[in-house]
Order: structure tokens, then sequence, then C-alpha cells
């Protein structure tokens, strides 16, 4: 299949891309410089020239706390880019997987979000994201809506290298305990969206590592695995006081996924392991 990915050069463009060619697919890995998706000109030069059978939006503006002070921009490129994708989809017949956020929900919840459960972003970011997804839904027959959370990958800023990073430098780590997830490894995501595209089963789906914990108890994974000894002290959302509202309990049951026979995702401590391992000799 020919598959054209925005946002290629981004945290999860850069293992989506080569992973979905060594599932035998021809692929299209486009930037801003190639495609820029607010541009409805743009967008429609690339999927003429390419003529993709498949479309994966990955790309997005993804500054929780930036989109609050930018939401134009935050709408224009997950909202506006998302929709002029869609459109072009649409007029092209080909399907379009759009990658979307466990922010489209509130957080206030205390069991695993599934699929059909009501959506109420808080933060701008999440209304946009949310946003894009209206405009899959509307305009097309034939998509795949992928929410997933905390994602961490080499291709960029994460959570993790930063962690192990600041637990070398600093006497003590000061990390939110009152948030609770599931990180979610951009190559486990990657492996799992190969195989949705394989099924063909269109829909939305949650897709992230298995189990939850809270950003807290994941540094503390972090720092024990890699025999790094710095305490970690649990604070409050409150008591960070970033502009942007983070969901407080944004967990994702992977039900869909179930349904359609794809294999879950490892655990997040798993994968966690797996990247540690891979990666540690860069970070050093």
């Amino acid at each position: 299949m020919k598959i054209l990915v925005t946002g290629a050069q981004g945290m999860l463009g850069q293992d989506l891309v080569p992973l979905l060619r060594e599932y035998g697919h021809t692929v299209v890995g486009t930037g801003h410089a190639e495609l820029d998706v607010t541009d409805g000109a743009s967008v429609r030069a690339a999927l003429e020239l390419h003529r993709p059978e498949l479309v994966i939006q990955s790309a997005a503006y993804t500054n929780v706390d930036g989109c609050e002070s930018n939401r134009l921009d935050a709408f224009r490129v997950n909202g506006l880019g998302t929709r002029l994708l869609a459109i072009g989809c649409q007029q092209l017949g080909a399907p379009l997987m759009y990658l979307s956020t466990d922010y489209v929900f509130d957080g206030t919840g205390d069991r695993p979000y599934i699929e059909i459960d009501r959506t109420n972003p808080q933060s701008v970011y999440g209304q946009s994201k949310l946003a894009g997804e209206q405009a899959v839904q509307e305009l097309l027959n034939q998509f795949f809506i992928v929410r997933t959370s905390w994602l961490y990958g080499r291709g960029g800023k994460n959570f993790v290298d930063t962690m192990r990073t600041l637990g070398r430098e600093k006497p003590e780590l000061a990390v939110v305990g009152d948030q609770h997830g599931s990180p979610t490894w951009t190559v486990a995501l990657s492996h799992a969206l190969a195989r949705l595209i394989e099924r063909g089963i269109y829909g939305t789906y949650h897709v992230t590592g298995q189990g939850a914990t809270t950003w807290h108890d994941f540094t503390r994974a972090i720092l024990a695995a890699e025999g790094i000894a710095t305490p970690v002290r649990p604070i409050t959302t409150a008591e960070l006081g970033r502009p942007a509202p983070r969901p407080a309990y944004s967990v994702l049951e992977n039900l869909n996924l179930q349904l359609a026979g794809v294999p879950l995702l490892p655990s997040w401590q798993e994968s966690l392991e797996t990247y540690l391992a891979q990666t540690r000799a860069v970070v050093r």
C-alpha cells in the first residue's frame, strides 16, 4: 500500500515511517516543507502528486501549554489542517488515519475511558484535537481515529530522557503525583498502527501502553532502571502551576483494539525497559 505520512520528522513519525516500510508499504514521509497541512493548495498538490492509498495525519501542534496562548495556531494545525486532509482524502477516495489524544477527555472519571465515552476536553490542545476528530468523522466513511497518551521515543525531546538526565544532575526531583495515565512508546504504537492498517477495520481506537501509573511513579521507574538514586518527591498539579489544565485520570482502555483482533501493546514497564536499553549509550 502507498501511504503518505504527515509530520514525518516528529517523534512518532521518525519511528513510524521506517517501520511501515518494514511491513512492506511504500511510504512518503512529509514535513512542513513538503506539505503544509494548514494550506489547502499545499494539501491538494501533495495528494495529487503522490496519490496515496492511505494518509496518516501525525502532524500536530503538541505544545500543550503553548496551545493556551496560541489558540488560533492550535486550531489551525490540529483542527483545520486535519479537515483539509480529510477533504483531500474524500476527493481522492483514500482513508485517513488521525492521531489523537487522551486530552479529549476531562479526566474526572475513575475508570479507564473506552472509545464511546463522552469527550469533554478542558484544554485548548484537547479541544483542537477533538476538532480534528470531528472533521474526520464528518467528512469520511473510512477512517481510523487513534487516541494515545504520554508518548515518548528517540525521535524527539521526551519525558523519559528528560528525567534520566535531570536525575543525574539534580539532588532531588519534584514530579506530579496526581495525574494518572499510560506511558506509550512510539515504536510499540507504530507496530499497532501497522497492524490496524492490515486489519482494515475502520473506527476509533485507544492505543496505549498497558497498565497505568502517575508521572511521579513513572519517574521513579525510570531512575530505578538506570540505577540513579536521586529522590523523587510527589507534588500536585496545582503546585506545578502550568497554564493548561491536565486530565487527572486519562487512562484509556484499548477495547476496540481487542475487538479488532490487534495485539495489545506491551505493558508500559516492559516498553520502558526496552527503550532505556536501546538508548542508554546515546543519552550517556
